[in-house]
């Protein structure tokens, strides 16, 4: 976009919204809501386990310097929604591009997402590639009430290493809040770039990284969480791939369990079935279901199992992803 009326046309930046809410509507969910261009929101269908899912287009095709994205989404009492997007989020370059802004200017997102009591939200975007000397910045802060649960996961590639890029001089920086019942049960920023992306201290060359989130309906014992980490580290061993963090014949380091950090249950098997059916070359296109109706897998769907193992699928969800993301 440019400003009119200028022979030195400006360009400006492009803001964009999305107001999503969530219902409950018998054994499934509904959803309502509008979007502001670039943003556009896809058609949306039903999973097995009622949980409305919902991609979101951003049609511009990356971000640059000033750009901003806003999502808001409200769930109700009981309500189940999977949010992602169609395609990796690209990051253009802006540092040292421009005489009026030679530091370069931040891209920007914002996620804002309030669950009500007994309601489960799953934020699973494709990953984020943030080229060389590009500047992203995300917030990110969600509301839960009573046995609201939360799962949250991303990937972030700096630079396209595969055509020999790093991230130059560029930036990566990230804030988390999560409250429940109005006290605080995680806050999370990270920053990355200049020496944080070679030290030992930091990423230590490594182009990529993830994180994941899981923030349990419930409080979990020490025994429980203990025994679901364990199910996670056995299930690692025998993995293949040039980003495993070990080799598949030893045994993972042991990882004290931070709060709000583990995944379990049939969110954490959910994730891992969705990732699997999305994954490049595993299934047809999006565009021919109906919104949140019922509809035949695209891919053979495993069903839930009742032990408490489930949620190393998770781990093995994260560990395809970097394999993934490697080329």
């Amino acid at each position: 976009m440019t400003q009119p009326g200028s022979d030195n046309a400006t360009p400006q930046p492009w803001c964009a919204e999305a107001r999503l809410r969530f219902l409950r509507r018998g054994d499934h969910t509904g959803h309502q809501g509008s979007a502001s261009s670039p943003l556009k929101l896809q058609r949306a269908f039903r999973q097995s386990s009622g949980h409305c899912e919902l991609p979101l287009l951003h049609t511009a095709g990356g971000l640059v310097g000033g750009d901003e994205l806003r999502i808001t989404a409200e769930l109700e009492p009981g309500s189940r929604a999977l949010l992602t997007s169609v395609a990796a989020q690209k990051v253009y370059g802006t540092v040292a591009r421009s005489r009026r802004s030679p530091a370069g200017a931040w891209a920007q997102q914002t996620l804002s997402l309030r669950l009500a009591a007994g309601s489960d939200l799953e934020w699973l975007p494709q990953e984020l590639v943030l080229y060389a000397d590009g500047l992203f910045e995300q917030q990110a802060r969600v509301d839960l009430e009573a046995g609201a649960s939360f799962l949250g996961i991303e990937v972030v590639r700096l630079g396209r290493t595969a055509a020999g890029e790093t991230l130059a001089a560029g930036r990566w920086r990230s804030r988390l809040e999560i409250r429940r019942s109005g006290r605080w049960e995680l806050v999370d920023r990270l920053a990355l770039g200049g020496e944080s992306l070679t030290s030992s201290h930091g990423l230590a060359g490594e182009p990529v990284f993830g994180s994941l989130v899981w923030v349990a309906p419930r409080p979990l014992a020490s025994g429980e969480l203990e025994q679901l980490l364990a199910g996670c580290r056995a299930d690692r061993l025998g993995l293949e791939g040039e980003m495993a963090s070990w080799p598949a014949t030893a045994a993972p380091p042991a990882r004290r369990p931070a709060t709000g950090s583990a995944a379990s249950g049939a969110a954490a098997a959910r994730c891992a079935d969705w990732r699997l059916r999305n994954c490049r070359g595993c299934g047809p296109s999006r565009n021919s279901p109906s919104p949140c109706r019922p509809q035949q897998p695209r891919c053979p769907v495993r069903p839930e199992p009742a032990d408490a193992t489930t949620p190393a699928r998770v781990e093995r969800c994260t560990s395809r992803l970097r394999k993934r993301t490697s080329c």
